[in-house]
């Protein structure tokens, strides 16, 4: 499999979740309120912390011994069955979006999509630490590659949510299609897992 592509469904199946990050670029598309901005944002973030954790991993790989590299894989392994154990907890749960068209400032609006985004601790597990973690073993082009691939991820995800929710408003706010996306994430992170699980049996 591409490099690319993996690193593409791999940071869609991280960022295909109901949390506050994406109801919230959710809320702004259906105001119509900075919809770009804070598309932009979102993208540009997620591209800054997966080369960050994909960098990280990359300077410290001289001093990943053996050990250190079983501890990181038994700590992935962890992450995933966390991970799809609370997707399956969650399945169930329904949940809301605030149509309410009330205005906002630019910097208002700004700051709570950095809110949003830099203050919520699933950012940095799931693109600085999974991601650099995931990646470790790579070489550097197929790293950059697979970066890449989980930033067109995050920008397509992005800018359709922020943009096409207006237009799909029913179905984004249908509990019945967001059980069949965690459904699919959940069988992707499953096969992750097999794979992780492989590397620590060696």
């Amino acid at each position: 499999m591409s490099f690319f592509i993996l690193g593409f469904f791999t940071g869609l199946s991280l960022i295909l979740a109901i949390g506050a990050q994406n109801i919230f670029v959710i809320e702004q598309g259906l105001k119509k309120q900075f919809v770009f901005i804070v598309c932009a944002i979102c993208a540009l973030s997620d591209f800054l912390l997966i080369f960050l954790g994909i960098f990280i991993f990359h300077y410290f790989e001289s001093f990943f011994s053996p050990l250190v590299e079983l501890i990181l894989n038994i700590f992935l392994f962890l992450f995933l069955i966390h991970f799809i154990w609370k997707k399956l907890k969650n399945i169930n749960i329904n949940f809301e979006i605030n149509r309410k068209n009330e205005t906002a400032s630019l910097s208002s609006v700004i700051f709570k999509t950095l809110g949003f985004t830099y203050l919520n601790p699933h950012v940095y597990s799931d693109t600085v630490f999974f991601l650099g973690n995931f990646s470790k073993n790579f070489l550097i082009n197929q790293k950059i590659l697979f970066g890449f691939g989980a930033t067109l991820s995050s920008i397509i995800f992005f800018f359709t949510l922020g943009y096409l929710s207006k237009f799909l408003s029913d179905y984004l706010n249908s509990n019945k299609v967001w059980k069949i996306i965690n459904f699919s994430i959940i069988l992707f992170m499953s096969s992750l897992c097999i794979y992780v699980l492989k590397n620590i049996l060696g």
